[in-house]
């Protein structure tokens, strides 16, 4: 049996203080009037207190339609200001969930697959997927004090925005707050019935070594990852696509998942060598780190070729409403956007081509954490643009916000780890698994 050490469990707690402390920081500091927002502006343009008067003077010359429309421009940089801390505790949220989810996803692929390599690694996916729920939970709450207006992460929630804009108005039918929540609900809940039941059965299969269990799983996990493909791309369209309410993209759902499923697979990969490294996981040897170091470099290739192929046709078909989703990133956003390419694609790639290399401790961590520190800059790039528009940079309230979910994220993963043997004795593949070698 595991034991959550002393050392980690103090670490998850101060990360969360320290989360939180900078998360209610972020808040507070937040402009709270146009009047904030054009004395920051000033401040980042001239930087003084002379420069400020001078603009006063030259605000008391300009028209009246100009007046209103430079009074606009500062309601609308202060609405964006004021989802800074919004967007990201919302991208820290939903960033963490969806690991869990991809690890989900990944442990009901084994099952259906009747894999053989991968049962002494089920305990390690178990674990990681027990912050599904408390994450579920805390993401559904962001999403309710959304739909109350507390926020502008999503502008098609404004009924002063929706009764000026033709194209959301076309898309009421499916974007409108009762069904987005009813939708959540659904797939939060499926989500999390299917770990529920399928981590029920893989330790009754432990005490019973009867086989009814694993032939559950197997049809239950066969249901799910129909289910989980189906809901996964709707998620992706409500939660991160209709941000940006006026663009589309058609396999914007493979993206996402492609995304999440390579860190999930990676923070596998890192609780697994962790434990290893506390002399826990007997029968984990060198060929099932190998393996997952081959998913995260082959779903690191999947995630560059799904990048390129919505990029690359939307660039070359130049039509308006869809190339301005890429224009406005490169223009304002260029260092997270190409940045996010070097450390998803490139790095990883010559980090893990190697075959021996991807059985070494510190090549998979050192490739595993430019895969997470890129794919939170992913997710930064899809959700940051449409809430904050320009007036983005990664600082307290970005960080914080990492802090407190890493935090939970920890405490939840390996809390969840103590509760059974690290080994699922009774799976009837686990004799091949434990003498995988290739």
């Amino acid at each position: 049996m595991y034991t959550f050490s002393k050392r980690l469990k103090t670490f998850a707690m101060i990360l969360m203080i320290l989360g939180l402390i900078g998360i209610v920081y972020g808040f507070i500091s937040a402009p709270k009037t146009v009047n904030d927002v054009e004395r920051i502006l000033t401040e980042q343009h001239h930087g003084g207190a002379h420069d400020v008067a001078a603009d006063a003077g030259h605000h008391a010359e300009v028209s009246a339609a100009e007046h209103a429309e430079h009074q606009h421009h500062l309601e609308h940089v202060l609405q964006q200001m004021q989802n800074k801390p919004w967007a990201a505790l919302y991208i820290a949220c939903i960033f963490f969930m969806l690991i869990s989810l991809g690890v989900l996803a990944f442990y009901a692929i084994q099952y259906a697959a009747q894999a053989g390599w991968s049962p002494v690694l089920f305990r390690v996916m178990e674990g990681i997927t027990a912050y599904l729920l408390p994450g579920s939970l805390i993401f559904f709450v962001l999403l309710v004090l959304s739909s109350m207006n507390l926020n502008h992460l999503f502008i098609w929630m404004d009924p002063e925005v929706v009764a000026n804009d033709p194209i959301i108005q076309a898309k009421t039918g499916f974007l409108n707050v009762p069904f987005f929540l009813i939708r959540a609900v659904v797939f939060l809940a499926g989500w999390n019935l299917y770990r529920h039941y399928a981590v029920k059965n893989s330790r009754a299969l432990d005490e019973t070594n009867d086989l009814k269990f694993y032939k559950k799983n197997f049809k239950l996990s066969a249901a799910f990852l129909v289910f989980f493909i189906v809901t996964e791309s709707m998620m992706s369209w409500d939660w991160i696509m209709s941000i940006d309410t006026h663009w589309y993209s058609t396999l914007f759902g493979w993206y996402v998942f492609a995304s999440f499923f390579v860190t999930g697979i990676t923070i596998i990969a890192f609780t697994t060598l962790y434990l290893k490294s506390k002399g826990l996981l007997e029968y984990v040897n060198t060929s099932h780190i190998h393996d997952l170091a081959k998913f995260m470099f082959g779903i690191s290739i999947f995630w560059t070729y799904l990048w390129f192929s919505q990029f690359m046709l939307m660039w070359y078909s130049n039509i308006p409403e869809e190339v301005t989703y890429f224009i406005f990133r490169i223009q304002e956003y260029k260092l997270p956007f190409f940045g996010m390419l070097v450390l998803n694609f490139v790095l990883p790639l010559l980090l893990l081509i190697n075959t021996d290399f991807k059985r070494l401790t510190w090549i998979i961590v050192m490739a595993g954490s430019l895969i997470v520190v890129g794919h939170y800059l992913d997710f930064f790039n899809m959700i940051a643009p449409g809430t904050v528009g320009g007036s983005w940079f990664i600082g307290v309230s970005e960080i914080a916000s990492l802090l407190f979910f890493a935090g939970l994220f920890i405490f939840v993963v390996f809390t969840a780890l103590t509760k059974a043997p690290l080994l699922a004795k009774g799976n009837p593949l686990i004799e091949e698994s434990k003498h995988f070698h290739y």
